[in-house]
């Protein structure tokens, strides 16, 4: 209140300085007070004042049900290709990967503790590879390049120099890395142990890590049965065998790039051509009412900004002031922003799966948030609507009125939060994997607040360390009691509060602002309203500045909940 009260007195001028014989032209007045209620008004008051067909509105439900149905059809289709994914990479684990069980171990997919068992996990690789044909139940081959098959490569990464031995303490290391590759091609991988035997040949004590890569083909064929075009990929597969640590456990991990690609050569019949084709009309169709929603909201914006012009300049020079800057506020809606995103968003998206439809795209996530985010921020932007009727506008009213003040306390609580995790991570971490790392803290911390995967926290620490274990007593306990049972209290007591005093001012009625004074013409109330200890009550007569005429700031609520209400 005392920066308003100092930005108000900013704002005002010198009574004597102002013409007592200040008049106003009542035409001008009602015009602009006219303008101002109809810019206000709902869409349906809109068009029984003025007969004005809510085009933004029809735009806006069209929109609702054309992005939604493109969001369905694209998910459809995504969750193909992420199955695809999926289910090849398992497929490659259990081909290339010797003993693999079907399920990773950790951040790996293997681990092997013996020196034969790297040699055979080595030599089972170069073998299923060179058999790929007869082994894969997939449409999956060797990846081709200028009619050439793209050959395997193994590279050795290991200490320059080395010489460790565990009985004896001098050691000496060279820390630079060097790698020595081979290439393999598919056709002569037969012969590949008596040719390169020296290159098979380990230092486990200077080896750091072994890395083959190869590529292969392989075409998605779900995509048909969804009358679409199939894609066909090319899958970047590389294993490791990490001996970083040195630990005696040698750690295997295969993973993969997938690229798609348009398929060469295809004849397919049926209707996926003609079905893609049909997409693409309807994604261009989306485009199309994205802009008309962009252009009219844009159109909205300018148009309220005028108003907002006339509006100021209609008070300076009738009365000398300024308006103050909550009531500018009222004039620049939010939603209209909302929407011009959502609208960017959709296009962007759309764009995105028309060049994947066409198979000249293949980056599926950079679509799926766009399109996501766009489908958000339109059924967000209902809201706006339902606004309007008193018994649907509680959650919007609410969230305004308790936003700053959990805001504020958000704040205060994230700097406890945030110690609770530091510490977690630097004391736990060694001992449990829930503390590993500073985001798998704030998530597993996160998850005690809300009262889930208590006991299994609790449980997993292993007494190996009685110190870490009470410490870990006290954390987790402290924790726990601290924000369950006073942060989060409060934060929903906050929230209680707010919705609280807008259930009361929807009973006993919101606050008039200046500007809703002035759109009901209330002659009492504008301009000549709002100064302290005086009034009719005292039996005087109300007087203020001229400056502060308009001045919202000036206005002492009853609670600091009190929010403007167009």
């Amino acid at each position: 209140m005392e920066m308003s009260d100092r930005y108000c007195q900013e704002m005002r001028v010198d009574v004597s300085s102002v013409s007592t014989s200040m008049t106003t032209d009542p035409m001008t007045e009602e015009i602009l007070r006219d303008d101002l209620r109809f810019y206000f008004m709902s869409p349906c008051e809109k068009y029984r004042s003025r007969r004005q067909l809510p085009w933004k509105l029809a735009v806006q439900i069209m929109k609702i049900f054309m992005i939604t149905l493109q969001l369905i059809l694209f998910g459809l289709n995504n969750q193909l290709v992420v199955s695809y994914k999926e289910e090849n990479l398992m497929a490659f684990k259990s081909l290339f990967l010797k003993g693999y069980s079907g399920v990773d171990e950790d951040d790996y997919s293997i681990s092997v503790y013996t020196r034969q068992n790297v040699y055979d996990s080595l030599h089972y690789v170069i073998d299923q590879y060179s058999q790929l044909g007869n082994l894969s139940v997939g449409p999956v081959s060797y990846a081709e390049e200028n009619e050439k098959f793209l050959p395997l490569i193994i590279c050795k990464k290991s200490y320059k120099r080395g010489s460790a031995e565990p009985s004896e303490e001098p050691f000496d290391i060279d820390a630079e890395l060097e790698t020595v590759c081979l290439s393999l091609d598919p056709e002569s991988s037969k012969t590949w142990r008596m040719n390169n035997a020296s290159f098979y040949e380990l230092d486990f004590y200077r080896l750091v890590d072994i890395e083959i890569t190869f590529a292969l083909k392989g075409i998605n064929l779900q995509t048909v049965r969804s009358h679409e075009l199939p894609d066909c990929y090319t899958f970047f597969v590389k294993i490791v065998f990490d001996n970083s640590y040195h630990s005696g456990k040698v750690k295997l991990t295969l993973d993969f790039d997938a690229v798609s690609s348009v398929c060469k050569n295809w004849k397919i019949s049926g209707t996926a051509q003609k079905n893609t084709h049909y997409y693409l009309i309807f994604d261009g169709f989306v485009i199309v009412v994205c802009l008309i929603s962009a252009v009219l909201c844009t159109r909205s914006i300018i148009l309220a900004v005028r108003l907002l012009q006339r509006f100021s300049s209609f008070c300076l020079e009738n009365y000398n002031l300024k308006v103050c800057e909550d009531d500018q506020r009222e004039f620049l809606n939010g939603w209209y922003i909302l929407v011009i995103v959502s609208d960017v968003m959709a296009i962007i998206g759309s764009i995105l799966k028309m060049e994947i439809q066409a198979k000249s795209l293949t980056n599926y996530d950079v679509c799926s948030i766009f399109l996501g985010t766009s489908t958000l921020m339109v059924w967000v932007g209902v809201i706006r609507y339902l606004g309007y009727f008193e018994k649907y506008n509680v959650l919007i009213l609410t969230m305004r009125a308790a936003l700053p003040k959990v805001l504020r306390f958000c704040c205060c609580a994230g700097m406890i939060y945030l110690g609770y995790t530091f510490c977690g991570w630097i004391v736990l971490g060694p001992y449990h994997e829930k503390f590993e790392g500073l985001s798998r803290v704030a998530e597993c911390l996160f998850s005690l607040v809300n009262g889930d995967d208590m006991f299994p926290t609790f449980a997993e620490f292993e007494q190996k360390n009685t110190m870490v274990w009470l410490f870990s007593r006290a954390y987790l306990y402290s924790f726990i009691s601290l924000f369950i049972y006073m942060v989060l209290s409060l934060f929903i007591a906050l929230i209680t509060d707010a919705y609280e005093t807008i259930k009361g001012y929807q009973t006993t009625g919101f606050p008039m602002t200046e500007l809703q004074r002035f759109l009901t013409g209330q002659k009492e109330g504008f301009p000549l309203q709002g100064q302290e200890g005086v009034g009719p009550e005292r039996g005087e007569a109300e007087t203020v500045h001229p400056s502060v005429l308009l001045c919202c700031c000036k206005r002492v609520p009853k609670d600091d909940t009190v929010i403007l209400i167009s």
